[in-house]
């Protein structure tokens, strides 16, 4: 049955919204066919161009993907790495459920590189954070933070299972994160990071270094993670 028309709104802005509603009704998801140019233009009364159009636009945003003599399918989910969104927002603005496990958390005071990095003296005590990310039930990315113990102390006492860090060094600490410098490359998973990840050994995997500071300029936090790229797509950018 056609739809009905409604003047006031370009007939490509009507396609896509009836596709976004649908992915965010949970009707259609990541690998799933969307709806042919054809038919789509059947169904909403359009030239075969608006449809064509409309789709084109919904792709080049990422949620559709479209492979030539095949079809259009909903896009699996873009991770955006940037505005400095904790992990539990970047999942959330996806629709997806995140949720950590805490492999280890303890102070050090052995990591000079690490120490540099954050301006503090060699051995001065940093709090070390690794943390297993899910999203949605799949293990996701591997996290190793680390803090100024002096700065943030008892920090291990909070609830980082469950809680953002972000907001808790915000909302406890009273510091506000403004920018972050990044390392970006790609390793293969070890060992250690295959199982946890459950992927094979030598799997590529994406590794960012990120050296995150205050408004003021004062660097706050390095994290170290190892992230896998099989399940989702990235776009990273700097800052806020």
């Amino acid at each position: 049955m056609p739809v009905k028309q409604h003047s006031s709104i370009p007939a490509y802005q009507r396609i896509q919204s009836s596709i976004r509603k649908r992915i965010d009704a949970g009707q259609l998801r990541p690998g799933d066919p969307v709806t042919s140019e054809r038919d789509l233009a059947k169904l909403h009364e359009v030239s075969l161009m608006t449809a064509r159009h409309a789709l084109a636009y919904l792709e080049r945003e990422g949620i559709v993907e479209r492979r030539r003599g095949i079809g259009t399918f909903v896009a699996e989910p873009k991770i955006h790495f940037n505005k400095l969104m904790s992990y539990t927002e970047q999942m959330a603005a996806r629709g997806l459920v995140a949720a950590s496990k805490i492999l280890f958390g303890k102070l050090i005071d052995d990591e000079p590189d690490v120490a540099a990095r954050l301006s503090l003296a060699p051995t001065e005590p940093i709090i070390k954070l690794e943390r297993l990310r899910h999203a949605s039930e799949e293990p996701f990315a591997l996290e190793t933070c680390y803090v100024s113990a002096a700065q943030f102390p008892e920090l291990l006492s909070a609830p980082l299972h469950r809680d953002s860090l972000f907001a808790i060094l915000e909302r406890d600490y009273g510091v506000k994160l403004g920018y972050a410098d990044e390392e970006i490359d790609a390793t293969a998973a070890d060992p250690k990071t295959s199982e946890l990840l459950d992927v094979p050994r030598r799997e590529p995997l994406l590794r960012i270094r990120q050296l995150i500071y205050s408004t003021a300029g004062r660097p706050l936090m390095y994290v170290l993670g190892i992230y896998r790229s099989d399940r989702h797509n990235f776009v990273i950018r700097r800052y806020r």
